[in-house]
């Protein structure tokens, strides 16, 4: 063998000595490791076990009942007492309440508890040069309003309490005649144009009902009014009899003004769609929301009678006659010829502070899932009914689950927050500010949002309204929850649900009515910004009385003795209301699956397709826009549905990841709606489907991006653009509608070609 030769031997021989040494090396570290792995697949940790079987088990249904029971109607009325024995207007006493709560809250047993602050704009009256109105005869003062409501209980002798106001009105000194408009809604300017009365130039003159007040100011002002009086008439707010009032009754009295904001629009007028922190850019006031240019007050019909006796023109249709004991008249001038009216407001516009107070129990296996209680903590005066009913049961209800945390028996799946917002009055502005606040982290996170802003408006039915995946998690509530009713359960209607089903039912659906709600709480940037399921709920008054609100709304005498002595003797309501609301916080953090009915959402979307098509199919048709695709849109999301439920009575539960795919999807639904670019001229509305009206901000429409256009084209303005808006948006909610159906399908087949 030549060296070189044997060289090469030699390496290669070392070479495969050096490998039979990795295999058996290699052989040696699997035989161990095998070892390793085998003994800890046969011998799993117990502790890791014990919780993934915790895990996979559904809802602890003993505790039901310990924590309705632990609702204490007498701890509620402590609580309202407490709540109601100052004024409270966004500011300071209502910070001071803030702090208050999150005291109590950390004593009570939850994990956590913050207040986060906000710099915005609010609204005040200048409380040394107060607002008026009055009749003049040339310069010389015929009738003057009361500056303050008169104290008619020791309750209401106060300081601090703010006198009748519109925020954000515009400041002015303003003279000119009166133009009675009845509730200044769309139809009733129509009316007046009709009849060649224009309001151009004159001071308009409305009651409160049936639409928002900002949005009464807002079309005067389109006119060009210089001014508005806004006042409540008898046929709304008593029985007809204006002596069987306040303070023995709960109808209100002559002297009672409902203050309220004027403001179009949600959040912070200066910072919109960004939180209002120190570091925000704050644009002009004229940029962004609609804030009025014109002055408007409020009165009593005590003081409106006294303006309405004095009218001239035309009599009134009968359908705009109220119940004051005089002749209602269209006006435009006054029976005196020099008489005037003139309007005085001081109100301006102010920078202030608000305060958020935010609690959480953290969730034992899902914590970044939650389930979020709210009510605003600011009233316009004592708020007894608005919203402090509604804070007082939720400071019971954080009592009774700290308690149950506290104890060792019982913690939720998934957190549960609770949130008591600041300046909700003057446009919902503590809850927005928060969502645009933690809008990323909300988004992925929130389950649903249970709001109780008014608690009892009323002591006879249980309403709702809200959007469709809680329909199925309310009705199973008010199932198990005792009638409060008497003469009720006197009928045989034994639960809350009897009672609501009787009052108001839906008979298409067999079930009790749940109306689509507008933006009159703080459930408005939860649906609108994030997409979130929520529900927004109360006791109220029997129907036949044909209320707009309860009576005493924003008034100086919504107090405590209105709730204790009139409304709610006992707080058997406020209780109910309570256990409704703890056993839907429960339900909602504890089961396994999420218990959102994904076959009410369809519902729901079939019956707006139908009563939109029935409104506007033919002008759609006219102008070749194809309506058969929302048909087929539809039976594609219903499709869906099915086979989404189909498959959720097969899906094996006890696996993690197949629990977690099925809550991803439930929680994605509502979302799926949601579109970037918001309803047209309203970017901020991203809900495609649930929003206000764009003529009354109080109530829901069907598609309100197409709704509020179609309606702009049957009244004339701006047509061909409008039907551009038409077209656009419709592509849209075509679009929309065929992606929630995919995002129900299963991963593999998700991606359909529907046309």
């Amino acid at each position: 063998m030549d060296p070189n030769s044997e060289k090469i031997f030699y390496k290669q021989k070392s070479a495969s000595r050096c490998r039979c040494f990795i295999l058996f090396g290699s052989a040696i570290a699997a035989f161990i490791i095998g070892i390793l792995i085998g003994r800890y697949v046969a011998c799993p940790d117990p502790k890791t076990e014990e919780r993934r079987e915790k895990y996979l088990r559904d809802e602890d249904t003993t505790i039901i009942e310990e924590l309705m029971n632990s609702i204490d109607s007498e701890n509620i009325r402590n609580n309202l007492k407490i709540l109601t024995e100052k004024p409270h207007l966004a500011g300071d006493n209502n910070t001071d309440l803030g702090r208050m709560l999150q005291t109590r809250w950390l004593q009570d047993g939850l994990d956590h508890v913050t207040m986060t602050p906000y710099h915005v704009l609010l609204s005040y009256p200048n409380m040394s040069d107060l607002n008026y109105v009055e009749l003049l005869d040339g310069n010389t003062t015929v009738y003057k309003s009361n500056l303050t409501e008169p104290i008619l209980t020791p309750e209401e002798d106060k300081p601090g309490v703010v006198p009748p106001f519109n925020a954000y009105s515009a400041p002015g000194d303003i003279h000119g005649d009166l133009v009675y408009v009845n509730y200044a809604r769309l139809e009733d300017f129509e009316l007046l144009k009709s009849m060649n009365i224009s309001v151009e130039g004159k001071i308009v003159f409305a009651r409160y009902g049936k639409n928002y007040r900002g949005d009464k100011v807002h079309m005067a002002e389109q006119r060009k009014a210089i001014g508005v009086i806004l006042f409540s008439d008898p046929a709304d707010i008593t029985n007809g009899d204006t002596s069987d009032v306040y303070p023995h009754d709960w109808w209100l009295p002559p002297s009672g003004a409902q203050r309220g904001t004027l403001l179009i629009g949600d959040g912070d007028p200066l910072s919109a769609d960004y939180p209002a922190i120190s570091s925000a850019y704050r644009a002009k006031v004229d940029q962004l929301y609609w804030l009025p240019s014109i002055p408007c007050h409020p009165i009593g019909y005590g003081i409106a009678v006294k303006l309405m006796e004095q009218l001239n023109g035309t009599v009134v249709p009968p359908e705009w006659r109220g119940k004051m004991n005089v002749t209602y008249r269209f006006g435009d001038g006054f029976v005196k010829p020099g008489w005037r009216a003139h309007i005085y407001v001081t109100t301006r516009n102010k920078n202030a502070t608000i305060y958020n107070t935010v609690g959480i129990i953290r969730g034992e296996f899902e914590p970044d899932r939650y389930v979020i209680l709210g009510n605003h903590r600011d009233a316009w005066v004592f708020g007894a009914l608005d919203p402090s009913s509604g804070t007082a049961i939720m400071m019971e209800i954080v009592r009774v689950l700290g308690a149950m945390v506290k104890s060792g028996k019982w913690r939720p799946r998934r957190s549960i927050m609770f949130c008591s917002w600041g300046a909700e009055e003057y446009g919902l502005i503590g809850s927005t500010e928060w969502v645009e606040h933690y809008v990323k982290t909300l988004g992925f996170r929130a389950v649903a949002y249970l709001n109780v802003d008014i608690a009892v408006e009323g002591n006879f039915s249980f309403w709702a309204e809200g959007t469709p995946m809680l329909v199925n998690a309310v009705t199973m509530a008010t199932k198990k929850v005792p009638n409060p009713n008497s003469t009720e359960v006197a009928a045989g209607r034994k639960s809350v649900y009897d009672t609501w089903f009787n009052t108001f039912p839906d008979d298409a659906k067999s079930k009790p009515q749940i109306n689509l709600p507008g933006s009159s709480s703080d459930y408005g940037a939860f649906r609108d910004r994030l997409g979130v399921p929520i529900l927004d709920f109360a006791f109220t008054s029997d129907p036949k009385l044909n209320l707009s609100s309860y009576p005493m709304y924003h008034s100086v005498y919504e107090t405590f003795y209105l709730v204790d002595k009139i409304m709610d003797r006992g707080f058997q309501y406020h209780r109910a209301i309570g256990q409704v609301w703890i056993e839907m916080a429960r339900h909602l953090a504890d089961s396994l699956i999420i218990p959102f009915n994904v076959s009410d959402y369809a519902d729901t979307l079939n019956a707006m397709t139908t009563t939109f098509l029935k409104r506007f199919k033919t002008l759609l048709d006219e102008q070749n826009i194809n309506t058969t695709l929302l048909q087929i849109s539809m039976g594609n999301f219903t499709a869906a549905v099915k086979d989404f439920e189909k498959n959720l009575e097969k899906a094996n539960l006890q696996d993690p990841f197949v629990v977690h795919r099925i809550n991803d999807q439930l929680m994605q639904l509502d979302r799926s709606f949601l579109d970037p670019a918001g309803l047209p001229n309203r970017r901020l509305k991203r809900h495609i489907l649930f929003a206000e009206s764009v003529i009354d901000s109080y109530s829901g429409s069907s598609f309100p991006g197409l709704s509020d256009a179609l309606v702009e084209i049957q009244q004339g303005h701006n047509v061909t653009e409008q039907w551009e808006i038409v077209r656009q948006h419709y592509s849209v909610i075509l679009f929309a509608i065929q992606s929630a159906a995919s995002t129900l399908k299963n991963v593999t087949d998700f991606m359909v070609d529907y046309y």
